[in-house]
């Protein structure tokens, strides 16, 4: 019997769907690289990997303007899963523009989900897996919220155009390069209540300097797994998620 299901991807963090503080440009324009490798690739709470790691990459170039775009890279499973005979890749393009207005940073772009050579629109019941989001954020001090909207189907979702995310988060800087990140998610699939759901994380954060920093996440969500299993893994329950990444 297939399950319905919506994986929930991509991925600006390192090991959970914590959202980064906004902050205005830089002075100059950078160019940046990252990899990395994680026990479980979580997004908005959900494995994308069936609870197995994954290997993670990308780039990031930010104009002194405010805009900025970049790449980044995951190795997953879903899609095979779906009973897709390709799609083991996950690659996302984004772009946009952050600025500041008083104590006010904000967040505003578009972000492209690429299934390398996926097949899943193949597959009874799904649409191709490639989907197109907008997002706006703001900050206030160590304060952000983040809303993301579907302009695609999500994720493979028939007639799922025009869903949404809501992303809070803060970052308590710890000292001696520690930081704690409480997050709360929701997600609504439109025309798909059964799919929704909220998720929740607790992320420990630890910068070692040049260039080398480790996470650990407790990561959990409350979506219905009769909908969040494949094979044979619950992939929205609650678990600990481990990270390191390396950025130059």
């Amino acid at each position: 019997m297939k399950k319905t299901f919506v994986p929930v991807l991509a991925a600006l963090s390192l090991a959970t769907a914590f959202t980064a503080p906004v902050h205005a440009a830089d002075a100059e324009s950078t160019l940046s690289f990252n990899a990395g490798a994680v026990t479980d690739y979580r997004y908005r709470g959900i494995s994308q990997t069936r609870l197995q790691p994954a290997l993670q990459g990308g780039v990031d170039y930010a104009h002194q303007s405010g805009f900025y775009a970049g790449a980044w890279g995951s190795t997953i499973k879903w899609i095979k899963d779906s009973g897709a005979s390709e799609g083991p890749v996950e690659l996302d393009l984004y772009g946009g523009y952050k600025g500041a207005v008083g104590d006010i940073a904000y967040d505003v772009g578009f972000l492209r989900y690429e299934y390398v050579n996926n097949k899943l629109g193949h597959v009874a019941g799904f649409a191709n897996a490639n989907t197109n989001e907008v997002y706006g954020a703001v900050s206030y001090g160590i304060f952000t919220a983040k809303y993301s909207h579907a302009v695609s189907d999500l994720f493979g979702n028939v007639n799922s155009k025009n869903s949404g995310y809501l992303d809070l988060s803060a970052i308590v800087d710890l000292g001696e390069g520690y930081s704690l990140v409480p997050h709360l998610g929701r997600q609504v699939i439109r025309n798909y209540g059964h799919l929704s759901y909220t998720d929740y994380s607790l992320t420990l954060a630890k910068d070692f300097g040049q260039g080398f920093s480790a996470t650990a996440a407790l990561v959990g969500t409350n979506a219905d797994k009769t909908f969040y299993t494949w094979g044979g893994k619950e992939v929205g329950k609650t678990g600990l998620v481990l990270g390191a990444k390396y950025s130059f």
